[in-house]
Parts: structure tokens; sequence; C-alpha cells
């Protein structure tokens, strides 16, 4: 490999794992709108991806607290914990993760990674 096919590969595969991996992946812009998720957040949920990124944080995460760890999330930049997500169908479940913010092609973004516990 050259070192300029290398990091497209990288991306490739890593892009490849998480969208089919075992863990959900939320990511959110600065206003707590989904801008990406992958395969597993859309079946955790039971939401169409399309569904899922008409959504915010705050629509999944709608127990009392959760716009508190928000905001405490976009100040800190990391939060490790767990949460009570609902499910299209009305079901809770709960998720543990962790998130924390990046930055992609100029854009601060928040990545959140976990499973149903």
């Amino acid at each position: 490999m050259t070192g300029v096919s290398e990091p497209l590969i990288q991306a490739s595969l890593l892009g490849e794992a998480i969208e089919h991996g075992p863990v959900a992946v939320f990511v959110a812009d600065e206003h707590g709108r989904y801008v990406a998720v992958n395969q597993s957040a859309c079946t955790l949920l039971g939401y169409s991806r399309e569904e899922l990124l008409a959504l915010r944080v705050t629509d999944v995460a709608r127990y009392s607290e959760a716009s508190q760890e928000w905001s405490e999330m976009l100040r800190d930049g990391a939060r490790v914990g767990s949460s009570r997500l609902t499910c299209n169908d009305g079901t809770i479940v709960e998720f543990s993760y962790a998130a924390g913010a990046t930055t992609v092609a100029g854009m601060p973004l928040f990545v959140s990674v976990g499973a149903a516990t």
C-alpha cells in the first residue's frame, strides 16, 4: 500500500466496521440534531435511518435529566454514563454509553457509542 491510499483504506474499513458493528453509534451536532447513526442504533430504537436522522437527542432521551446531561456534555466535551432511550414503539431501553466531542470537516460534532444494558 502507498502512503496516499492507506488513510483512504483505513477510513473505508473503519466506516464499514462502525456501520455494521455490534454497538450503537449516534452522531449529533451542537444543537442535538442527529447527523449520522449506524445500523445498530436504528435497530436498537426501531427507527429507519431517515426517521432517526429527523430527530434530536432529546426526542429519544426523554427523561427529566436528559437535557441537563446534554448541556453538561456540551460544556465538558465528554460524558460516560447511562440513559433511558425511548424506542419508536414507545418502549424504554437502558443505554450505557461513552460520548465525546470531535470535529469533522470543521464542524463540531458529538459522538456517542454504546449498547443496551
